[in-house]
């Protein structure tokens, strides 16, 4: 079945949620990941930690109600949760750095075969700098990227990455609207889910990187 672009980034989001555990500190990343505290289930708790100071990060304010001293390394207006505590970017990163953050959620523009990502510039458009990124995926216990398959037709997960590496292999496990892939570090991409009705040859027909599959490849769970 052919999902809009709505129903993709819902698969994505979802799958993602399952992966975080009751008391996780999850850093996430702009866009797509911002979406999946929505999918938590009742029982699971994260504390969301913002790379510009913040542990206890809530979500967005009501429309009027926003605040420009609470927002997100994005510069997004957000909340903070009864339990919150902020801090300079200095403390931030000391936690970063010191692998306090159990799960990153992020964003990719390519990721290849090692586990290296790329995600911070496009070529021929002005870029800030790749800000947090680079610490996170080397600092964070567990590195997910939440990634449409491919961008305009052409694949995102390649043999090698073209552009400006972010970090090299940082990278743990990649969901997509089409599967889930293990990055098993020197061994390569395993699919360990498949979404009900997706074809392993379409998933390879929109992949670049060589792909293997584990024994008992599962349904994508939602």
């Amino acid at each position: 079945m052919e999902l809009d672009k709505n129903q993709v980034r819902e698969v994505i989001a979802k799958r993602v949620a399952l992966e975080l555990k009751d008391g996780d500190v999850v850093n996430l990343g702009i866009g797509l990941p911002t979406m999946v505290p929505n999918y938590l289930k009742p029982d699971v708790h994260v504390m969301l930690q913002s790379e510009n100071g913040m542990i206890g990060m809530g979500g967005a304010p009501a429309a009027g109600e926003e605040d420009p001293l609470w927002i997100n390394a994005g510069g997004g207006a957000i909340t903070a949760v009864p339990e919150a505590a902020t801090f300079d970017s200095a403390t931030s990163f000391g936690i970063i750095r010191g692998g306090h953050v159990d799960v990153s959620i992020l964003g990719a523009l390519q990721v290849d075969e090692a586990g290296d990502l790329a995600n911070w510039i496009i070529p021929g458009k002005l870029a800030p700098g790749m800000g947090g990124a680079m610490d996170l995926l080397v600092g964070t216990r567990k590195v997910i990227l939440a990634m449409t398959h491919t961008a305009k037709g052409k694949a995102k997960i390649l043999k090698k990455c073209t552009l400006p590496l972010t970090a090299a292999g940082q990278v743990d496990l990649i969901i997509t609207e089409l599967c889930v892939i293990e990055v098993r570090k020197g061994q390569g991409l395993y699919v360990t889910e498949i979404r009900d009705g997706v074809t392993r040859e379409e998933i390879e027909a929109a992949t670049e990187a060589t792909l293997h599959y584990v024994d008992d490849v599962k349904p994508m769970r939602q």
